[in-house]
């Protein structure tokens, strides 16, 4: 057996991690985001409005950045103390998944402003509209991320992907407490453990595999990431908004963990508890829960983003049942405070 094929076991053997995301390209060369979240435990996700001219920091007091949001958006929230996933009015689209390998260094010796982990997300969305403003900004690395844990007790370790209208693309991984940028409109897919350059190893090494005839089939990391690379070359491109909808939900449903599944003493490998869909042209935020028989969406040109609007929510508070467009059921609401020691 080759060096490369020993190595590709190995890694499959090894990462046990929850979480997928994707770029799906419709036949009119539109784009559609999906991603699932996939954890141990309801972690009491809610949807949130935030408009533009919201004056922001970075939830650990002293010495936070600070910043006031160019864009409006519209995000989901993780134990409340954290935006995880989202897409703001210009079209940036966000995700946060986890990654256990994630070393953000020591941050109060790194003299930067400080930023927790839980806004890491907002603070893309809130600031840049396309993968490459956020690609120059971040490079500059102008804060240092801090991470406590989280409110279960686990670590928070993630790595971010962005997209835009383009169909571009970026993820972001710190790793011995430095940043690693992967910038490409080629990397449409993302799951978790390994890091991202050892899962495009392993992906490479499985482009020379047959997939009609055989393809890694454990809900690990490395084995999602492969499946669906497969699963989403081989997709049509369809121009139909409707199909292209179904298509990308079709894609995140067949790579999803069964609702329940967990493995003690590995937090990170669980069922999946929501997926979502970001319509990038249609500026429409489709969200799916397990826990409930229905889809959702919001509608970006509906939600009160304004420079002077107020922020609102979606409570999700014991898996209400919502159908269809719920823009208008937001509700005014404080913004919850980012993770914090």
């Amino acid at each position: 057996m080759g060096l490369i094929v020993c190595a590709a076991i190995a890694l499959m053997s090894a990462a046990a991690n929850a979480c997928t995301r994707l770029i799906y390209e419709t036949g009119n060369k539109t784009f559609l985001v999906a991603r699932s979240m996939d954890w141990m435990e309801d972690p009491k996700t809610d949807l949130w409005a935030f408009p533009k001219g919201m004056k922001r920091d970075g939830g650990l007091g002293t010495g936070s950045i600070t910043w006031t949001a160019k864009y409006g958006s519209v995000v989901a929230s993780f134990y409340g103390v954290a935006t995880v996933d989202g897409m703001n009015d210009a079209g940036l689209v966000a995700n946060t998944l986890y990654l256990g390998e994630s070393d953000y260094g020591d941050a109060k010796a790194s003299g930067k402003p400080l930023i927790s982990v839980g806004a890491w997300t907002q603070y893309a969305l809130d600031n840049f509209a396309t993968v490459d403003q956020a690609v120059d900004a971040l490079s500059k690395e102008p804060f240092a991320i801090v991470a406590p844990a989280l409110p279960d007790g686990n670590a928070a370790g993630g790595h971010l992907s962005l997209a835009d209208a383009t169909g571009d693309s970026a993820i972001f991984e710190y790793l011995n407490g430095k940043l690693m940028i992967h910038h490409s409109p080629k990397y449409t897919v993302m799951t978790n453990s390994p890091t991202f350059d050892e899962q495009l190893a392993i992906s490479a090494y499985w482009k020379n595999i047959d997939g009609l005839s055989f393809l890694p089939g454990t809900i690990n990391s490395p084995d999602r990431f492969v499946r669906i690379s497969w699963s989403l070359n081989a997709a049509p491109k369809e121009k139909d908004e409707r199909l292209a909808v179904a298509t990308t939900f079709s894609l995140i449903r067949s790579i999803s963990v069964p609702l329940g599944l967990s493995e003690a003493g590995k937090p990170n490998i669980a069922g999946t508890i929501w997926r979502s869909v970001s319509d990038i042209s249609a500026k429409r935020y489709y969200f799916e829960s397990a826990y409930s028989p229905s889809i959702f969406w919001v509608d970006i040109y509906k939600l009160k983003l304004a420079a002077g609007d107020k922020p609102s929510h979606l409570d999700l508070n014991g898996h209400p049942i919502y159908s269809g467009d719920v823009s208008g059921k937001f509700l005014p609401a404080e913004p919850f405070k980012f993770l914090s020691n």
